[in-house]
């Protein structure tokens, strides 16, 4: 029997822009989660860095910073059956080119960073950046 967790998803500028929310959002209510918080925002760069502090120092954390708040971004809490685990699998592989079909980042992104969302990995990471995120939230 499978635990029930919440995760995390942001729906990335690049997908926003493209105009796949509700196409990658439709995919996890229709594997059976629940989404049970939802916030379109854009990310102010001292909110990108809280948000992807895990990553700083590394080289791509810039570009990565400047991706992020580069315009509007939607993020949301599911809740279900081994969350985290399942909606990684679900979005796929970091680099867009070596995830599988069938993955939302095999089947709509199109780089590295443009790779159309990002999911927590962890349930600690998962309580850090929704706290990040939805910090000063109405609701």
């Amino acid at each position: 029997m499978s635990t029930s967790e919440e995760t995390l998803v942001v729906v990335k500028p690049d997908a926003v822009r493209r105009g796949l929310v509700g196409d990658i959002l439709k995919r996890f209510e229709a594997k059976g989660f629940s989404i049970v918080r939802l916030r379109m925002t854009t990310m102010t760069k001292a909110q990108a860095e809280e948000f992807y502090e895990v990553h700083r120092g590394k080289p791509f954390f810039g570009d990565l910073v400047a991706f992020i708040s580069s315009g509007p971004v939607v993020g949301a809490v599911l809740s279900g059956g081994d969350a985290v685990a399942c909606v990684r699998r679900m979005v796929g592989a970091t680099k867009s080119w070596e995830a599988e079909a069938g993955t939302i980042r095999g089947d709509f992104g199109l780089g590295l960073t443009d790779n159309v969302i990002h999911a927590s990995d962890s349930p600690d990471s998962f309580r850090k950046e929704s706290s990040t995120f939805f910090r000063n939230a109405a609701g």
